[in-house]
């Protein structure tokens, strides 16, 4: 049956559940996903520290000629107190001694009868920074669903935590099929192709954080995609490309049903990707891509992606787009939702200069695509459209509309 892409969606959102949880260190948690809400252990500073190589003072010696005592540096213990008439030489990051209200920096006295010179009218708290005034103890700091990168391990570190709760990663298993089709390191005959597809999405998959199985390239028999699709099932999610049509050697989908595939659509009424297929055997989620390069890597894009974003367990799971300005006048054939690739230069978008599905260098010149409605047969210069970058992870926690 065909769908919408709409419907296609929200058939792919209701019908996924996400992934178990683990334990794992900090460390290893780039990329996943966050399975608790973390609040702060402690104050950040734990405790009122300089923000300047200087001196500690009080305000009341303004302008006064006064002896320095010691040095502290970061990290010592220092358990004495400042007088009236007195500097403690203070470093960086160390300790605010008792009696402290605030740091005059070096390079801001002067020297006098073996002793510094304050400038006058000091302010106080001066160059101090407070105890939990980055982090306050028990405030959340992040929340379930959260996807960890640099700076989430960064607020992790800080509160000295080790181990964190989160999702398994989505496991993928990818196979093609072509009697055509030879993989990048294989010989080539004259009429036959290399599977391009595969290191595509193998490669793409990976970058959305996932771990990816390579199955192999079936030939159009139905016994040999029944093999690729044995070995695939140990896997959260199979994604073929190639054999959906309606070819006389497209087995894929019926390749598929031997095994109990429910189908719950196998066409999108899109261009290109019209034949896309979702469905599930069990609990394993299949995606059946269309062979042409194009074709399959777009279709990727919408469904693929947001298969492995409902499996993920994050909170932003849906794709969100970019506002942008068309760089140039654009005609579109209207009647189908149309895909078409292009690059954003954080401004403007340029429609690829050719492109068709069977392309593949598209692929390497674009950085973004938008979905222009059936309804349109032309965009204007400067008007504005929705792009979905394929670069970047733009995210949201509501399913909004992608169409331009």
């Amino acid at each position: 049956m065909s769908v919408s892409i709409e419907k296609a969606l929200e058939l792919i959102y209701t019908n996924i559940k996400q992934k178990a949880i683990k334990i794992v260190p900090i460390e290893d948690s780039l990329g996943c996903i966050l399975a608790q809400t973390i609040t702060a252990k402690h104050n950040l500073p734990p405790y009122d520290n300089s923000a300047m190589d200087g001196y500690a003072v009080k305000i009341e010696d303004s302008g006064k000629c006064v002896k320095v005592s010691c040095t502290i540096f970061a990290g010592d213990n220092f358990h004495g107190e400042l007088k009236h008439e007195e500097a403690i030489k203070i470093m960086t990051g160390a300790k605010i001694p008792l009696g402290t209200q605030c740091i005059v920096p070096i390079e801001d006295v002067q020297e006098c009868d073996n002793a510094i010179q304050l400038p006058k009218n000091l302010t106080i708290s001066k160059h101090i920074r407070l105890s939990g005034e980055d982090i306050k103890k028990d405030v959340q700091l992040l929340s379930h669903g959260d996807k960890i990168d640099a700076h989430q391990i960064t607020l992790l570190a800080s509160q000295g935590i080790t181990h964190i709760k989160v999702f398994k990663k989505p496991r993928i298993a990818l196979f093609a099929s072509g009697n055509e089709l030879k993989m990048h390191f294989e010989q080539v005959k004259e009429y036959q192709l290399y599977n391009t597809n595969t290191p595509t999405l193998l490669a793409r998959a990976k970058e959305l954080g996932c771990e990816v199985e390579f199955i192999g390239t079936a030939v159009d028999t139905l016994e040999d995609i029944h093999k690729h699709i044995q070995s695939a099932l140990d896997c959260d999610l199979i994604i073929t490309s190639g054999g959906v049509s309606v070819g006389d050697a497209d087995f894929t989908k019926e390749a598929f049903t031997a095994f109990g595939y429910n189908i719950l659509f196998d066409k999108v009424e899109i261009k290109p990707g019209k034949p896309t297929t979702f469905g599930k055997i069990g609990d394993k989620v299949i995606l059946n891509l269309p062979g042409n390069p194009m074709a399959a890597a777009l279709n990727f894009e919408l469904f693929g992606r947001s298969i492995i974003y409902a499996m993920s367990g994050a909170k932003k799971r849906f794709i969100n787009t970019i506002s942008a300005k068309m760089q140039d006048d654009y005609k579109v054939r209207a009647g189908r939702r149309s895909l078409v690739p292009g690059y954003f230069d954080g401004e403007f978008f340029t429609v690829c200069e050719k492109f068709a599905p069977g392309m593949v260098s598209p692929l390497g010149h674009a950085n973004s695509f938008i979905m222009i409605s059936e309804d349109c047969n032309f965009i204007k210069k400067d008007a504005s459209v929705k792009i979905i970058s394929t670069k970047f992870e733009f995210t949201t926690d509501t399913l909004k509309s992608l169409i331009s």
